[in-house]
């Protein structure tokens, strides 16, 4: 509904209601055209009444609007210069500024709410913004219907923590129609036992999909000339079955391939959506273990799932 200020102006407002005080239209009349209940028809009525020179229905705000505390400020900028130190790391995969995560960190750790286009205002006066490039357009859509018709699965290997001792797997399995993780986690060293263990924590706790969407990694795929120099170079692309393909034979799931990264769109929402938010926990927590990082990532996974995107399933 339009607000009451965006439709007339003072002038004409005061002539309604003074046409209803003569008597010459009905309250119902009035309130039709002004969109207003009958509550806020007759505080109307008693303004005019009791002195139609001043009547406005505009107020004057007590305080500043867009204003923060100073401490809010100090702390904004305090989270945007670790931000700016992450960012410098070039052993993290963090390249932007991640303004939402400043703004739950703020609420959660300070308890202080500060709105999104605000801190966005303070990170461009501080010179800690600059513009995101445009990403690619997805070559590849998959439409689903019900959740468990297409899992996405897919890993990748960053320095989660800068205090950790070299990378980590990170190895997630994602439900296309609900966008609901179903499993995510870290690994040292990324291995088809480590995905066929991941394939079958879903299966026991979610049931058999109709089929699993993968890129074409030596684990999920067998590609001719890449793969042969340990194979029999005379095989074609398909013709051999990795160990997590045989799995997946034996349990009569099909496999679907990703033919670019960009076609693995709906996964890479939430991997970024991950890897972000467990890099910058794990900084600010001077994580080492991959352990105590594996409890930040079920934390996160948890807040991806019942919280920040609420699942279908």
């Amino acid at each position: 509904m339009v607000q009451m200020h965006k439709k007339f102006n003072d002038i004409q407002i005061k002539e309604l209601i003074e046409r209803y005080i003569a008597k010459k239209v009905g309250r119902k009349y009035v309130q039709e055209i002004l969109g207003i209940k009958k509550t806020r028809f007759f505080a109307l009525v008693k303004q005019v009444k009791e002195d139609p020179e001043k009547f406005s229905i505009l107020y004057a705000r007590k305080t500043p609007t867009r204003r923060i505390s100073p401490a809010t400020e100090i702390n904004i900028v305090k989270e945007l210069k670790k931000e700016k130190e992450l960012i410098e790391n070039k052993n993290t995969p963090i390249k932007y500024y991640n303004y939402s995560y400043i703004q739950d960190l703020l609420e959660q750790d300070y308890r202080q709410k500060v709105s999104l286009p605000t801190i966005i205002d303070r990170a461009k006066r501080y010179h800690f913004y600059f513009p995101r490039p445009k990403r690619k357009i997805h070559d590849r859509e998959l439409v689903t219907n019900y959740p468990g018709e297409l899992i996405q699965h897919d890993s990748s290997h960053h320095q989660f923590s800068p205090y950790a001792i070299g990378k980590w797997y990170l190895i997630t399995s994602l439900d296309d129609f609900s966008r609901f993780i179903l499993h995510a986690i870290l690994v040292v060293k990324e291995t088809s036992w480590e995905h066929i263990l991941a394939l079958e924590y879903v299966l026991l706790n979610y049931g058999l999909p109709l089929c699993y969407y993968v890129d074409s990694h030596s684990v999920f795929r067998f590609v001719q000339g890449r793969d042969s120099y340990w194979r029999n170079h005379y095989c074609l692309t398909d013709q051999v079955n990795p160990q997590w393909k045989q799995v997946l034979d034996d349990c009569r799931i099909k496999i679907s391939y990703a033919l670019s990264p960009q076609a693995k769109g709906k996964i890479e929402r939430p991997y970024r959506w991950i890897q972000d938010r467990l890099v910058r926990e794990c900084a600010r927590e001077g994580i080492t273990d991959i352990a105590k990082a594996q409890i930040i990532l079920n934390k996160l996974i948890s807040k991806y799932n019942y919280h920040d995107h609420q699942s279908l399933l």
